[in-house]
This record gives C-alpha cells, sequence and structure tokens, in this order.
C-alpha cells in the first residue's frame, strides 16, 4: 500500500504523522519528498547506505555555430525556457521541463543535451526505528521545481516493494500534486484553523482530481475549532481518521523523539481504518 501524506499548508503536522505510523507499522518504508527542507532523518537518525545517487535531468545547449534564429524551438516551448535574440536562440535552463521538444522542433541540428544535476537520493536503515527504511531526497541550491527528484525518488519507492509512507512536500504546487499522484491512499493533515480549513479544502481539490481515496486526520485538534473541519469533511463525504490533540506534553515527547503509548494507539486505528478502506475496494 502506498500511503501519501500531504496538506494543504506548512506545519501541520505531516511529518509527525508519517512518523507515528512509520512507528506503529516498522516494517515499511518512509520516503520524505520534501526535498527542499527533508527532515525525517533528523527523527529517524538513519545508518545511510553510501553516499546517495546523483539524480539530473537534460537540458537543451545551443550550438551558435549551427543556428540561424529561425524561432522554431521557441514557438514550440511551453515554458518560455528558449527565446530568440537577434539570430540566436538563449537557454534559460531553470524554465526548462526537460521534454525533449525543441530537439525535434529544430530543423538545423543546433541543440544537443547536456546533464544537469538537480539533487540527491539517500536511502538508509534507522537506528531508532528497527526496521524502517528512510529514503529521502535533498535538492540542490538554486534549482527552482523539486518535481524531477520527487519523480526519481518515487521510481526507486516503486522498486522496493512493501507498504510505503510518503511524507509529501507542503501546498498544492507541482511538487505536492507529484508526490500524491498514484498513491494508493492520501490523508490530509490539517489544523482547526480558518487558515487550515481553508487550505485542506484545496487540497481535498487535488485529490479528487487525482481520484484518490483520502481521509483528514486533524492535528491539534483543541475542539473548539475541529466542527468547522468535521463540517467541510462531512459535506465532502471524507473520513475523519483520528484527531490528535493539542496537548503539550505530546510536544515535549515529539521534540525529544519518544512516541508514547498513546500516540501509537492513534497510529494503530488509522492503519486498521486504511486496510478496511483497501479490503472494501478489493
Amino acid at each position: 500500500m502506498f500511503v501519501s501524506i500531504a496538506s494543504g499548508k506548512g506545519g501541520t503536522g505531516k511529518t509527525t504523522l508519517a512518523l507515528l505510523l512509520a512507528a506503529a507499522h516498522k516494517q515499511i518504508t518512509l520516503i520524505d519528498c520534501d526535498v527542499e527542507e527533508p527532515n525525517c532523518h533528523l527523527f529517524l537518525k538513519p545508518t545511510w547506505e553510501g553516499e546517495g545517487k546523483e539524480v539530473a535531468v537534460m537540458v537543451p545547449r545551443i550550438d551558435a555555430d549551427r543556428c540561424n534564429g529561425c524561432g522554431a524551438c521557441a514557438d514550440l516551448c511551453l515554458f518560455n525556457a528558449i527565446a530568440v535574440a537577434g539570430d540566436k536562440a538563449l537557454v534559460f535552463d531553470e524554465l526548462c521541463h526537460s521534454c525533449g521538444g525543441c530537439l525535434l522542433a529544430c530543423r538545423q541540428g543546433a541543440i544537443a543535451e547536456d546533464r544537469k544535476p538537480v539533487g540527491v537520493i539517500t536511502s538508509g536503515i534507522s537506528t531508532t526505528i528497527p526496521g524502517l527504511r528512510l529514503v529521502s531526497g535533498a535538492l540542490n541550491v538554486g534549482v527552482p521545481s523539486g518535481v524531477p527528484l520527487i519523480k526519481a525518488i518515487k521510481q526507486k519507492a516503486m522498486s522496493l516493494g512493501g507498504d510505503v509512507i510518503f511524507d509529501c512536500p507542503p501546498g498544492t504546487s507541482c511538487s505536492m500534486v507529484n508526490a500524491v499522484r498514484d498513491s494508493d491512499f492520501c490523508i490530509l493533515v490539517t489544523e482547526p484553523t480558518p487558515f487550515g480549513r481553508h487550505d485542506l479544502e484545496l487540497a481535498m481539490n487535488i485529490a479528487g482530481l487525482l481520484r484518490i481515496p483520502t481521509g483528514v486526520v486533524i492535528n491539534k485538534s483543541d475542539g473548539a475549532g475541529d466542527e468547522s473541519v468535521e463540517e467541510l469533511c462531512r459535506d465532502r463525504r471524507i473520513p475523519v481518521l483520528a484527531k490528535i490533540p493539542h496537548s503539550l506534553s505530546f510536544a515535549r515527547q515529539y521534540a525529544a523523539g519518544i512516541i508514547s503509548d498513546e500516540f501509537r494507539a492513534v497510529a494503530a486505528g488509522i492503519w486498521r481504518q486504511l486496510r478496511q478502506e483497501r479490503s472494501a475496494e478489493a
């Protein structure tokens, strides 16, 4: 089962929930897809296997001697990654999506491709939760999009087999969409505030468009703002899987890397519901 943990905004507790679910399962792979700020390793303290695998994308390179400035490549590019100035084409590789279309459009044979590193994938076994494998991606500084790295991480996850948790990036941008895509189930983590409810609705829209079964976990639950979130879930027919209380003791335990039996039970309850959902689909 591939389970993605996502939300519409940052700071709701995606990583917290991902770690709780991983600790309750143990024999599982946790994928840290928040490649701009990966932090699961801070809690899991893995023994890394090797130095990591570099991930690269292909970007166009213009042969100025062959280019006649016809503009066919620029006309084809939907992302404005190529422009013609005078009689020569210029490449803005930060905008390039590595589709390779410009090579096909160029009739002068003036375009080749160069390899551009975008990040590194590392994997290892946790020393705090025995049997748990962590795969983490770290985007290179200055690279504008984490999507290619997220896709590479997910390809690695597909090859590992077994149950997998994806700790997704925050928001509802391309990075989140690609991290959530192809999941068997998506858990949306929210907090009972107006901002939390608003951004939860955006995330629900994404999961709906991708046709992924979805549930909600209310983090920092204090009872006062829960009703607004629960009303939204009822309207969308999306189950509330669990509530994690707004608790100082839990915050202290989490900061110390400790998971009490109480919160292991919460995570175990979520797993039961996911398996029931899976059995019902089958």
